[in-house]
């Protein structure tokens, strides 16, 4: 975790009040750190991580190139785009307008609904998409888009009207 937060282990010694060379025994395994150590060392890293977090906005943190599908392509194309490049859902599109948003999780409910891999495959993506992901706009603080994400499977970033990128909470994820 110190190395995710790419801290030295002299200024995690600085911020827990901890000896530094405490610090590289605990690492390398050589001792077992006490309670109250440990408590020191993860408060000083879970306060650098917030720290660091705060002040974020939405921009900072979107994927830029978002992958999407448009209202009027079959389920397989979209079932392909979400395979290859391993994505669970896509936003969708009405030219750059987002409508809706497919998952595969509403694929394979139809799927468990009774609804055959054939005719499902051929369906458009438009009868069978959900509603579509939140618009925030690029300012958004961090803090309003993870409460979105609990909610819903992405939240989409946007300018002035256009969609400029799109965060998942693996992209939240990222910043532990």
């Amino acid at each position: 975790m110190r190395k995710s937060l790419d801290l030295t282990q002299s200024e995690l010694a600085l911020l827990s009040n901890v000896s530094q060379s405490t610090i590289a025994k605990i690492e390398k395994g050589i001792i077992s750190g006490s309670y109250e150590i440990m408590v020191r060392i993860f408060n000083a890293l879970y306060e650098e991580m917030n720290k660091r977090r705060q002040g974020k906005v939405a921009k900072d943190v979107a994927s830029k190139n978002v992958v999407g599908i448009n209202l009027g392509e079959k389920v397989r194309k979209a079932s392909e785009i979400m395979r290859e490049k391993g994505f669970s859902q896509l936003p969708v599109f009405d030219g750059d307008r987002p409508i809706g948003s497919i998952s595969e999780f509403g694929i394979l409910r139809l799927l468990k609904e009774g609804a055959s891999m054939k005719d499902l495959a051929e369906r458009s993506v438009e009868s069978i998409m959900d509603e579509s992901f939140p618009i925030v706009s690029e300012e958004t603080p961090l803090e309003i888009v993870t409460s979105l994400l609990s909610f819903s499977k992405a939240v989409l970033v946007a300018r002035r009207g256009k969609v400029t990128g799109i965060i998942t909470s693996s992209d939240v994820l990222k910043l532990i």
